[in-house]
């Protein structure tokens, strides 16, 4: 290819020449950190998934113990407590279970006041 015309790229001075060996000083050693630090957060992320597989509960299947005739109106887990609200033909209660073992561990009956 021919050279475009106009002018012609002069050699830089000193000075010039070495503000330009200083910014790709400059940025060579900013992309070095940039790719280190991706990679150290990459291999993190890599381990945590890689970890998180073994760490999983095993799933267990059982059923808490309710009144017969009893309809669940809702339930909750909080702090380790499981907590259910059921209708029974008896009225309204609000039972506790323990979230690992699964016994209870309160009862509250709502009656209506008199």
């Amino acid at each position: 290819m021919s050279e475009p015309q106009g002018r012609p790229n002069p050699e830089p001075d000193a000075t010039a020449a070495a503000l330009i060996a200083r910014v790709k000083r400059l940025m060579i050693v900013t992309m070095a950190t940039t790719f280190t630090v991706l990679a150290i957060v990459l291999i993190v992320i890599g381990y945590r998934v890689s970890r998180s597989g073994e760490s999983a509960p095993a799933a267990t299947e059982d059923a808490l113990p309710l009144p017969a005739g009893a309809k669940v109106l809702s339930a909750a887990i909080n702090d380790g407590r499981i907590t259910v609200a059921i209708e029974t033909p008896g009225g309204a209660e609000i039972l506790n279970f323990d979230q690992k073992t699964l016994k209870p561990i309160g009862r509250i009956r709502l009656v209506p006041s008199q």
